[in-house]
């Protein structure tokens, strides 16, 4: 790797943990990156988890550092998602990449429907933690868990949806809850694609240094924010992936 390849790393891994920490999608920008840099697709897809694994560790901590936390919740969303991850990392090497894609294009903009116009957020989250809500959300971060370790680009757009439609979290709990879930399943997906050897530890450490300062700088800027900025962000994101994924596969 050369230092203008680190360079470049680092600063699109900045750009792409702000990104993360605040709605989703930074991948779209890191992954082809890493092709571009000549890296197989499997090993892009592998290396890129170790920058989103210590990103994370840094967005949780931001969060936590502004007194921003739900728990134990996140502890029971996140343990069905790393199940999924095992079982989505070992699956994302017989499923075929471009009718995947295409498929999640359209999902995008329904999550985006979702997302920006529903009615307006419950600020309390107490009693939106019933046992029937709880298991519904189990049951959906296990699906989430396995498209996030077969593929990761823009699982933070379907947490969020599905964190703010059945719970009414505000965005900051939202984004909170979401960093601790990948944080855990990514975990699981790097075990699994570095049994594969698919991992280059070279470009995905030096993708981290990015990844890390845009994550921990996207976490405390996003609290206290209105949750129509972030949802306009999150339009953005979402819609720039959609017709990415629809016209450039």
């Amino acid at each position: 790797m050369s230092a203008l390849e680190g360079v470049l790393l680092v600063l699109a891994g900045s750009f792409a943990g702000f990104v993360n920490s605040i709605a989703g999608g930074g991948s779209l920008v890191t992954v082809p990156l890493l092709i571009f840099m000549g890296l197989p697709s499997a090993e892009a897809n592998g290396s890129n988890r170790i920058a989103l694994f210590i990103q994370n560790i840094f967005a949780v901590a931001g969060y936590r550092s502004k007194g921003i936390y739900v728990f134990p919740f996140a502890i029971w969303a996140a343990i069905p998602a790393v199940i999924g991850a095992i079982i989505g990392s070992k699956l994302a090497a017989d499923i075929s990449d471009q009718l995947f894609n295409r498929i999640l294009a359209i999902v995008m903009i329904l999550v985006v429907c979702v997302t920006i116009f529903r009615p307006k957020i419950t600020k309390t989250t107490r009693r939106l933690l019933t046992k029937s809500k709880i298991l519904i959300s189990i049951l959906v971060f296990f699906f989430l868990g396995i498209y996030g370790g077969f593929i990761q680009v823009g699982i933070g757009f379907l947490i969020i949806a599905s964190l703010t439609a059945v719970h009414g979290f505000d965005m900051a709990n939202t984004n909170s809850i979401k960093v601790f879930v990948i944080l855990c399943y990514t975990l699981a997906a790097v075990i699994v694609f570095y049994l594969e050897g698919k991992i280059r530890w070279e470009y995905g450490l030096t993708l981290a240094i990015g990844n890390s300062v845009g994550g921990w700088v996207g976490s405390r800027w996003s609290v206290g924010r209105s949750d129509h900025l972030i949802r306009m962000i999150l339009l953005i994101m979402v819609v720039s992936l959609a017709f990415k994924l629809w016209f450039f596969n």
